[in-house]
């Protein structure tokens, strides 16, 4: 999602005192994520190909090196037709049950009862239609943005706001299996958007426990791996996210250390310095949200490696559930 837009600006380093090695946060956090580190890295990727050279280089340089020019991650809008069919061929784990964008289902039993998440599928299908609307400008504390942005795609055409979607549907079904009560920012009933400042109002009226925007990169061909983007201390105009700096920094190591451990995936190798961990005071989502949130860039939709791994339905299945394991022990202080 990083190319130049209303939440796409290339990140900042992280200069949070909370700042470790994602290694350390999952020893500390996730009881058998090295082991599963270590199962990677034996393999050479969860492709079996050789996808751990880079983020091992990355891994020795700081995270607060300078970050690399907006080339190097940038995207296109894509124009892509919102019929592109999913490269399964299969329909989405759980379809759009109830118009609205606070639509959920009646919370159940569980763990997580009484708890309630919300999850921005990022971008929108319609974005492409709609430039006029989506190219309005909006406040989002710091400044003035787009609304919202087309997103990236596969170098075949799919659509990285399909991948989205279909994520928060397999998550949703998983948080509500846990008993929480789940808010989508929408769920493929509206035409365009919502804007980011909409998306950061829907989780703080939600009053959520915890909220997750969802997204795939496009960064160059090579550029491999997840991160979690955590908000930094922003006081100004509008934005004020100081009281959630911090939940929302172990709300990312969380769901980093289980990210890891359940996908195979490794960190970022051309951001984050290995840890897949980013610290961004750019994004409307995060600058005007009043509820711990981050967001989370699953993989690189323009390099082919992480599109053979985006596009599969079962590491879509994994990708929600190491999101929802990171969620639940966020929210169970486990």
């Amino acid at each position: 999602m990083s190319y130049t837009g209303p939440d796409f600006d290339p990140p900042q380093p992280r200069r949070s005192p909370l700042r470790r090695p994602l290694t350390v946060a999952i020893a500390a956090l996730v009881p058998g994520a090295l082991l599963g580190w270590g199962v990677y890295a034996a393999v050479g990727g969860p492709d079996g190909g050789d996808g751990t050279g880079g983020a091992t280089a990355a891994a020795t340089s700081s995270v607060s090196s300078s970050p690399r020019a907006p080339s190097t991650h940038a995207k296109t809008p894509t124009g892509t037709s919102p019929s592109a069919a999913d490269p399964d061929g299969k329909a989405s784990v759980s379809p759009s049950r109830t118009p609205g964008a606070s639509a959920s289902a009646a919370p159940g039993s569980g763990p997580l009862k009484g708890k309630v998440v919300v999850i921005d599928p990022g971008h929108n299908t319609g974005n492409f239609q709609h430039t006029s609307e989506i190219n309005r400008q909006v406040d989002i504390g710091t400044n003035r943005k787009e609304c919202d942005t087309t997103g990236t795609a596969t170098n075949a055409g799919w659509p990285e706001a399909k991948f989205t979607l279909d994520v928060a549907h397999r998550l949703r079904t998983l948080l509500e299996a846990q008993g929480a009560t789940v808010k989508l920012t929408h769920d493929g009933d509206r035409p365009y958007g919502p804007c980011v400042d909409e998306r950061a109002r829907i989780g703080n009226e939600a009053r959520a426990d915890a909220a997750i925007s969802i997204h795939a990169d496009g960064a160059g061909t090579g550029n491999r791996g997840f991160h979690v983007i955590l908000p930094g201390a922003v006081h100004d105009g509008a934005a004020d996210t100081r009281a959630i700096v911090g939940p929302s920094a172990e709300l990312g190591e969380r769901i980093a250390g289980n990210f890891v451990r359940v996908t195979g995936s490794a960190p970022a190798n051309y951001l984050g310095g290995g840890t897949g961990l980013v610290t961004r005071t750019d994004l409307g989502g995060l600058n005007l949200s009043t509820v711990p949130k981050v967001f989370i860039e699953c993989g690189n939709m323009r390099d082919s490696k992480d599109a053979a791994l985006l596009t599969s339905g079962a590491w879509r299945q994994k990708a929600a559930q190491g999101m929802s394991e990171g969620i639940v022990s966020f929210l169970r202080g486990k």
